[in-house]
């Protein structure tokens, strides 16, 4: 059994509509995963994030929900060729997490509950590019979207947007995720079209 899927086929744009190259827009949200739907209570969820000293900085859902929210509505764009115009999010910015947090580090490899890990260098999470986030569309996130929360990247290719978030280790060095290891682009940037290791 494959499981790396090549994409879905849909609708073609209209004209004039902006899509990176080699997309197509849906107004569906597909779901696509590297196995099981972990389903993580919000009384036990954590987030932690890991400076490249070892020092721990963590959140329960009551400490997220404490700090202040934004609702960013951004575009998505999926390795596997869809792109989604328009989505609605509520959750933190990583500028809110990450601003007590001291380093000197250049990346960030993020971990999920279910084991799934992604790579990114750091200034990517930074200057308003990035959230942890907790609701879509107005409702909770649901769990098959990565609730009850992910991060979200929108500059990149979804991948990088790891669902089911647990924390992000901050690093001298870069280290690549799960999908980065099978042979996707260690960035990922859907306007050049970086989708597999070579692009």
């Amino acid at each position: 059994m494959t499981i790396i899927s090549r994409g879905f086929h849909g609708r073609r744009p209209a004209p004039g509509t902006k899509l990176p190259p080699g997309q197509y827009e849906t107004t569906g949200f597909p779901v696509l995963s590297a196995g099981p739907t972990p389903r993580v209570p919000r009384d036990t969820w954590e987030f932690s994030v890991t400076s490249e000293t070892g020092k721990r900085h963590t959140w329960d859902w009551s400490a997220l929900a404490a700090l202040p929210s934004e609702t960013p509505t951004v575009d998505l764009h999926c390795v596997t060729k869809w792109s989604k115009f328009g989505t609605r999010w509520q959750g933190v910015s990583l500028d809110v997490l990450l601003a007590d947090v001291e380093t000197a580090a250049e990346y960030a490899l993020v971990s999920s509950y279910g084991g799934y890990t992604t790579n990114l260098p750091l200034e990517d999470l930074l200057d308003g590019k990035a959230w942890i986030v907790h609701g879509y569309d107005g409702q909770e996130l649901a769990p098959e979207h990565g609730g009850p929360a992910r991060l979200l990247v929108p500059h990149l290719y979804l991948w990088k947007s790891a669902k089911w978030v647990r924390g992000i280790e901050l690093r001298e060095e870069d280290v690549p995720g799960f999908w980065e290891s099978a042979g996707y682009h260690n960035y990922g940037d859907p306007w050049k079209e970086q989708r597999y290791r070579g692009d």
